[in-house]
């Protein structure tokens, strides 16, 4: 498949925190089988790795980086490398995000502004270094990873996280319309119950087990299963193909109906 041929992708949170198939690795692999050149970064050397491994031995291209996005001097580092190594940068993929569980009097403020910096600033920071490089060339797709927690209450008590989508969803509105006649195109996913490593992290404590987070999720979507993490890989290779050249400035629910329902 070449859909993506030659073009160059970075890819922020191309690892997975545990065994399978998270959001942002599947869209690492889903980029290089449709032909793009793939830089996987994370901030675990080992998850970037095991994502390049992946696409090399599928006969792509791939480079694995190692980066904390709330650190202007690595992500500034890491889009450079990126240019270096490919002479471009088409896709920036923004997939880091984190949700610490909590309300207002539950955190602390650095605990709070953890939050934003894993979720917003991180992605802030990564186009404040592509968008020059995008200008420059006069094109670039952005495609950020938000959740449908940033349009709704989802039913977990992670105030930060609701905070934090919201204004990623808006920041991608921003982006979009402001770099839009300069060849820019920048898009929102919101995944919404999904299957991959990052729950069993993040989510299963608030429930009795593991096993029982994962039947009562299956139940809670409209299709009467999770989704994972290769629905929001295709949702992304689309968005950054020429099929989505007058798609901008969207936030794509990729929840199986979920937001539309009103209970």
């Amino acid at each position: 498949m070449s859909r993506l041929k030659d073009r160059a992708a970075l890819v922020f949170g191309a690892g997975s925190v545990g065994p399978g198939w998270g959001n942002g690795k599947a869209s690492a692999v889903a980029y290089a089988r449709a032909g793009a050149k793939v830089v996987c970064v994370d901030v675990a050397e080992a998850a970037a790795a095991e994502t390049v491994a992946i696409i090399r031995a599928e006969g792509g291209v791939a480079e694995a980086a190692v980066c904390d996005v709330t650190k202007e001097d690595q992500v500034a580092a890491t889009v450079a490398r990126t240019v270096a190594l490919f002479g471009r940068l088409d896709i920036l993929h923004n997939n880091v995000g984190h949700a610490g569980m909590g309300g207002p009097p539950d955190l602390t403020e650095a605990q709070w502004q953890r939050e934003l910096d894993l979720n917003v600033t991180g992605m802030f920071l990564a186009c404040r270094h592509a968008i020059p490089v995008m200008l420059a060339a006069g094109k670039g797709v952005i495609t950020n990873i938000s959740s449908v927690a940033g349009i709704r209450y989802t039913g977990y008590p992670y105030v930060s996280y609701y905070a934090a989508k919201g204004a990623v969803n808006q920041f991608t509105v921003g982006v979009a319309l402001q770099y839009a006649r300069q060849g820019i195109r920048c898009n929102a996913i919101l995944p919404g119950l999904m299957e991959t490593p990052l729950i069993f992290q993040q989510i299963s404590g608030q429930y009795a087990s593991a096993e029982e987070m994962v039947r009562a999720r299956h139940e809670a979507s409209p299709t009467g299963r999770m989704g994972t993490g290769w629905d929001i890989a295709n949702a992304a290779v689309f968005l950054a193909s020429d099929e989505a050249g007058y798609i901008n400035a969207v936030c794509l629910p990729v929840d199986g109906g979920l937001t539309a329902r009103c209970a």
